[in-house]
């Protein structure tokens, strides 16, 4: 069933690994709701990284962010989950089949991204939404080649801390952790966390 969206509208399609959610991912997805009427996010399955914890928890945790968050055009879809954008696409277009498709990626994918399977569809299906992360800096040469393959990609300008989830499952840090994920955190003993029970952030 779609959802309507008008025909001028945009979707904003944003997954991640959400191993686990940090505060960059918070900002973020508040931020897109700024820019965009209706954000889609959802937990994913990367086949090059090995997760610390299974599927199902990362989207509880994304979930708990999401809700925390309140903002009316943001949900968690986890239908949207795929490995492969294009499927991901698919099923995004089954769902808004007027809408304007825009696909939400760090910088640091921008050199992976025509290297994706069907790269070229996925260029023709969506726009091409990038987010600047530290230490990934923007190369204006790939964004040129992947406009000439058909794509249209624009630079989001948004400041999101460098919070990356490989850092907290390296070095567990409340600090990096937003508030909404603790009790699914501390309750499952996920990512060595619960040992920074006395120094975690006050609960919301």
């Amino acid at each position: 069933m779609s959802e309507p969206a008008g025909p001028a509208a945009s979707v904003a399609l944003f997954g991640t690994s959400a191993d686990p959610p940090t505060l960059g991912h918070r900002t973020l997805l508040e931020e897109l709701t700024d820019h965009y009427p209706q954000v889609r996010t959802w937990a994913s399955d990367n086949p090059f990284k090995t997760h610390g914890a299974p599927l199902a928890v990362r989207a509880s945790l994304l979930e708990a962010l999401v809700d925390g968050l309140e903002k009316p055009g943001l949900r968690l879809d986890q239908s949207l989950s795929s490995p492969r954008a294009v499927e991901t696409l698919e099923r995004a277009r089954q769902q808004w089949p007027d809408a304007e498709l825009v696909f939400v990626v760090g910088s640091d994918l921008l050199p992976q991204i025509q290297r994706w399977y069907a790269a070229d569809e996925i260029l023709h299906r969506c726009r091409l939404a990038v987010v600047p992360r530290l230490g990934w800096p923007l190369d204006s040469l790939q964004i040129d080649q992947l406009n000439r393959r058909g794509g249209q990609v624009e630079v989001l300008p948004l400041q999101i801390p460098a919070a990356a989830s490989s850092t907290i499952r390296r070095h567990p840090d409340p600090q990096l952790v937003p508030p909404e994920l603790w009790p699914v955190l501390l309750e499952q003993n996920l990512y060595g966390l619960r040992s920074c029970l006395a120094s975690r952030p006050p609960l919301r």
